[in-house]
């Protein structure tokens, strides 16, 4: 199934999520054997990972003997697993020279309004893994725009997160087309993703949907997210097909591919694959929890969905704006929340490893 949505429809199936146990055991590898061709975490990620398991036990033992400080330690940790899924990952990397087969890793979250700051923790913390086949994951933010234009500069692959609304997609493609133009030689190396993310969304208008209450509202609900991500796809289309980008394409350029994130739904009355089923296309990524992906194996849909009809994305677009509600200021209530909740699982793993630490005393 996996295999063939990529085989047959052009879009990599990626595994949202990363445990050590799964680098260790062979789990990762049999993703891998089903049809994944990369992996993406995040901080919230990482705080289930490390605070539910004792595999990191003896590393962090060892960590905190050695006077790292309890940050310094959590960065050794997420090294060690990020090298790890990328170790395992590398045969996928070197098959599709170098489109898939990616492991990403997020900079301090709290750095996310920080241009400057993002800046030198991206560089450092790619520095330090220096491996060919790690995305390191920059907020789509404001702040984060010129950082992420910065880094593609200096030859750093990057899979831009937050991204929720057309307009800062289109500011992140920009970015990246402008920091390869900043660069001099060949462009073959430098990867990136955007990370559109898509239940959210519904989760947010369908809400103000139901407090309008009338019926043209209702029948609006669960369809602006699929809608804005067919909408985003066609900017990809519009924006990687002119004379500009094909001069990049002459010095090796590779696209910079819409990630679809966020892709489980959190209503459980809609169909567990819906943002699967309706963002299958050409060049694009969708990055999926363990349980979607299995529930897409079992009874995915497979057809090409996220180019059927622009005309009727826009027209549901339209009809939602219409109900009064402005998705701009949706997109950044959803990008603060974002921001907000991987501080927050940043922050709670780093208390959880001091109570940990103490405990070794």
């Amino acid at each position: 199934m996996l295999s063939r949505l990529y085989n047959d429809y052009g879009q990599s199936p990626w595994l949202d999520n990363l445990r050590r146990e799964w680098v260790k055991s062979g789990e990762l590898q049999e993703w891998i054997n089903n049809g994944v061709r990369g992996l993406t975490s995040n901080p919230s990620i990482f705080e289930k990972a490390i605070t539910n398991s004792d595999a990191y036990n003896d590393q962090f033992k060892d960590l905190i003997y050695n006077d790292y400080s309890i940050e310094q330690a959590y960065w050794e940790l997420v090294k060690t697993d990020i090298t790890g899924a990328a170790e395992v990952l590398n045969s996928v990397f070197v098959e599709s020279d170098g489109t898939d087969g990616f492991v990403s890793v997020e900079i301090d979250p709290r750095l996310a309004r920080d241009t400057e700051l993002t800046i030198v923790a991206a560089r450092d913390l790619n520095s330090q893994l220096n491996l060919p086949n790690v995305l390191i994951k920059i907020p789509g933010t404001k702040e984060g725009i010129p950082a992420i234009k910065q880094m593609i500069s200096e030859g750093v692959s990057v899979n831009v997160t937050l991204l929720f609304s057309v307009e800062r997609y289109e500011e992140v493609i920009e970015a990246y087309i402008s920091g390869l133009e900043n660069r001099e030689g060949d462009l073959s190396n430098i990867s990136s993703v955007a990370s559109f993310f898509i239940s959210r969304t519904d989760s947010e208008v369908d809400k103000r949907l139901d407090s309008i209450g009338t019926d043209a509202a209702i029948n609006l609900k669960g369809k602006t997210a699929v809608a804005q991500g067919q909408l985003a796809y066609k900017s990809f289309l519009e924006k990687f097909d002119s004379k500009r980008w094909r001069s990049l394409q002459e010095r090796g350029a590779k696209l910079q591919r819409p990630l679809w994130a966020s892709t489980s739904t959190k209503d459980p009355t809609y169909p567990d694959t819906l943002y699967v089923d309706s963002l299958i296309g050409p060049n694009t990524v969708n990055t999926l929890p363990d349980q979607t992906l299995e529930a897409f194996i079992d009874h995915g849909k497979l057809a090409r969905t996220v180019d059927l009809n622009f005309d009727e994305s826009s027209e549901i677009i339209q009809r939602v704006t219409d109900q009064g509600i402005k998705l701009i200021e949706v997109a950044d209530l959803l990008e603060s929340e974002g921001v907000s909740a991987f501080e927050s699982s940043f922050e709670n793993l780093l208390a959880t490893l001091t109570q940990k630490a103490n405990s070794f005393s």
